[in-house]
């Protein structure tokens, strides 16, 4: 694993606990990068779980990251993305805060709900094969 942070979204957890794509994109995305998640995804995640299997397995997930929580001293740019982006689903708009004041990427496979935030850099599923760094990745981003 590299140096190299991204931000995995509840879309790509949630596909790896229910076995949804194989190989496993988490798997792929936590042997190249540091990954993180956010304390938005927690709740949606555990949220989801109706079983305490299924609590379990999501216990074990978010246990291998690290969770991003809301900084009070950044609440102009959470209240900036709220105003440029009305009628937007508000978990989407704190994931997108908190993945651009910490400067890292966001996986998700749920673009469109993120398309047009600025400053925001979105990592597709697909951009996490076989045969590519993580360098290769943020390098495609743009850094």
């Amino acid at each position: 694993m590299s140096g190299a942070k991204l931000v995995v979204h509840t879309d790509v957890l949630l596909d790896h606990l229910r076995g949804v794509d194989h190989p496993s994109v988490l798997r792929r995305a936590m042997g190249l990068f540091f990954c993180y998640t956010t304390v938005f995804q927690a709740v949606e995640l555990f949220a989801g779980m109706r079983t305490t299997k299924e609590r379990k397995a999501a216990e074990d997930a978010m246990s291998a990251m690290k969770l991003l929580g809301l900084n009070p001293k950044n609440a102009p740019l959470y209240g900036r993305l709220f105003a440029a982006h009305p009628g937007r689903r508000p978990m989407d708009l704190l994931v997108s805060g908190l993945c651009i004041e910490s400067g890292l990427p966001l996986l998700t496979g749920r673009r469109k709900e993120f398309a047009g935030i600025r400053g925001l850099r979105l990592v597709s599923p697909r951009m996490i094969t076989a045969g590519r760094s993580a360098s290769d990745i943020l390098n495609e981003l743009g850094r």
